[in-house]
């Protein structure tokens, strides 16, 4: 059994049936907690938490929540503080997008491009609100909000080169305004007892073009590429109170690819 050093904790994770957000909810139960995935899609919350560990169901629950909606985060918040008295944390993996999202920089229109930030970084704006309120209320809490190496550095376009795919525009920009948002809301409520901080990973593997990824990887230090479970030892860290003093920080976890 892994240390237990979640234990007792009430964690929600927006996005928790995303790539990401399903390894991170796997980790917070395995270290002890409790997790709430707050998602979009009952149904694929039905066939996750199938391939849960029996030991680990009864630590499992499931809300609807939609990030652009004040209301909806609200109801999130009052319903699992209603049920458990707390909430210890919330994780931000969420990333609603258009239709329109990952075109080329040419073919971006204007209002895709509002469109795009106004859902994402508007999004994660509201989370970071709504939270906050909560939490200086309560007296404590921790919010993550789920950042990129993009947010950090240039775009490397030469691993796109002639694949059909690419960074996208808006990626850069919801990525690099989160993570200064966090910074904002952390001495905004500087004395309140609120950890706010950042992950920002590198690639995750996730059926990628073989050529991508040979071009990726070269400038990695020695893996490439991440696997999901690469970023739960970094997150598990910033829920547990062994990171109580780190606030208001950007984690990088991509492999030294972005030095």
């Amino acid at each position: 059994m892994k240390a237990q050093f979640l234990s007792g904790k009430i964690i929600i994770v927006i996005g928790g049936l995303g790539l990401l957000g399903r390894e991170f909810v796997n980790g917070i139960l395995e270290y002890g907690g409790c997790a709430v995935v707050a998602d979009v899609d009952r149904s694929k919350f039905e066939l996750f938490s199938a391939t849960v560990d029996s030991e680990y169901q009864k630590k499992l629950d499931y809300l609807d929540i939609d990030i652009t909606c004040e209301n909806s985060i609200n109801q999130v918040i009052e319903s699992i503080n209603f049920k458990n008295g707390k909430i210890d944390a919330v994780v931000n993996t969420a990333y609603p997008k258009s239709r329109a999202y990952g075109s080329s920089l040419e073919s971006v229109t204007y209002l895709d491009f509002c469109k795009n930030l106004n859902l994402n970084i508007g999004g994660y704006f509201l989370v970071l609100k709504c939270f906050s309120q909560f939490f200086k209320n309560q007296g404590n809490g921790n919010i993550i909000s789920l950042g990129s190496i993009y947010g950090v550095i240039s775009p490397r376009f030469d691993v796109y080169e002639g694949l059909p795919m690419t960074m996208p525009v808006e990626y850069a920009a919801i990525k690099s305004a989160l993570i200064h948002l966090n910074k904002y809301f952390m001495k905004y409520y500087e004395g309140a007892g609120i950890r706010f901080n950042c992950i920002s990973p590198g690639g995750v593997l996730d059926g990628q073009n073989q050529q991508f990824l040979d071009r990726y990887n070269k400038y990695a230090h020695s893996k490439g590429m991440l696997d999901t479970n690469d970023v739960v030892g970094t997150l598990i860290y910033l829920l547990s109170d062994l990171s109580k003093f780190v606030n208001g920080q950007n984690i990088i976890v991509d492999d030294g690819w972005s030095v």
